[in-house]
């Protein structure tokens, strides 16, 4: 099903959002776009689609992964059996998000580390866009939508170069085009429409504004966020500092999976959602996503593909969450990355529900 918010589900765009007359209405309205409610969803769905209402197998990749565990605290008696594919969440109360991105931001160097290994000639290369981009009127260029790309910004491009199997070498690819040839000998370098086009492409907030406003949201229990990720941030900037890191000639190191307060001010689609985007970061009575006891006492067989260098759901939490669901049975694999679901889908599937269904080993 496409989840609240997307596809063919009331898709949140926007020019959708644009006919609430404020951001205070507008934040209202978003509140209930949490995996709660996508449970509820869920099973409203289930209990007029299933015959006799009976109980089915859901499947959880990522964020989905996030509401599969919302669904067996909360609904268990909707489900047969659960697949998980790097999706375990922290589920400690409170909001768990700085646990998450000190974690994270620890990945995000080895990750870093991995890409300037595989394309050294890179380094150089962002080395001078960052300079460029820093030294441009305004600490940047325009983007094709309106926008403005800063050096900053060009970090956010690790958000989907960084985790994915086919991530390392698009990140590479768009940046052997980052230059304008020179067709006329003495013109100055310019940054090619090409780069520029593919940057706000591959970010896609124009399309899915939802992501950028609630991320943060999904780590919240009765807490709020108060822009975790920009927080911690700021605990690393020695190392994630790009100007700084063109300066002392170090590889300008691209950040994960983060939402910044900034990114309201210099990606077009999202300027009209800044307000309510401070809104939700600073809202403390966020409803409950999870009932530990009820995952302690968990019946329902689940299984899950554990991504020992998934750079989005981090390792060490995971295994903390899953030790405390009842009867899970965890594959821990660094064969695949955090797209192994879209990447190998039918191995995962049958490895899965092999798990499931006595066809795998218990060890």
């Amino acid at each position: 099903m496409d989840q609240r918010g997307t596809g063919l589900s009331t898709a949140l765009t926007p020019s959708s959002m644009a006919q609430f007359k404020s951001a205070e209405e507008l934040a209202d309205y978003l509140r209930h776009f949490r995996a709660n409610n996508i449970v509820n969803d869920a099973e409203f769905i289930r209990k007029r689609l299933v015959p006799d209402s009976a109980p089915w197998t859901i499947l959880g990749q990522s964020y989905g992964g996030f509401c599969a565990v919302t669904y067996l605290s909360f609904a268990p008696q909707g489900l047969k059996q659960v697949l998980l594919t790097g999706g375990i969440p922290p589920i400690g109360s409170g909001c768990t998000a700085d646990a998450v991105y000190r974690a994270c931001f620890e990945q995000i160097m080895h990750q870093n580390g991995k890409y300037y290994r595989r394309f050294p000639q890179d380094i150089e290369i962002v080395q001078e866009v960052v300079k460029y981009l820093a030294e441009s009127e305004g600490g940047g260029v325009p983007l094709p939508s309106g926008g403005i790309l800063t050096p900053r910004g060009l970090q956010l491009l690790g958000l989907s170069g960084l985790g994915s199997s086919t991530g390392f070498e698009r990140l590479h690819y768009m940046f052997e085009r980052v230059w304008d040839p020179i067709l006329v000998p003495g013109e100055p370098k310019s940054i090619s429409y090409f780069f520029l086009n593919a940057y706000e492409k591959w970010l896609d907030f124009d399309a899915n504004p939802l992501y950028a406003l609630m991320h943060e949201s999904i780590y919240c229990q009765g807490a709020s966020s108060s822009w975790s990720a920009h927080r911690i941030r700021s605990e690393n900037e020695s190392q994630f500092d790009a100007i700084k890191a063109v300066k002392e000639e170090r590889p300008v190191l691209f950040t994960g999976e983060m939402v910044f307060p900034w990114m309201f001010d210099e990606i077009h689609a999202l300027r009209p959602l800044k307000e309510a985007a401070h809104l939700l970061a600073e809202k403390k009575d966020w409803p409950p996503l999870y009932d530990v006891a009820a995952l302690r006492n968990n019946k329902v067989p689940v299984a899950a593909a554990v991504y020992y260098e998934d750079m989005y759901v981090n390792f060490k939490l995971v295994m903390e969450t899953a030790s405390q669901i009842g009867g899970i049975r965890l594959w821990i694999t660094n064969e695949y990355m955090h797209s192994g679901l879209r990447d190998a889908g039918c191995q995962v599937l049958d490895h899965l529900l092999g798990m499931l269904n006595g066809k795998k080993p218990l060890f």
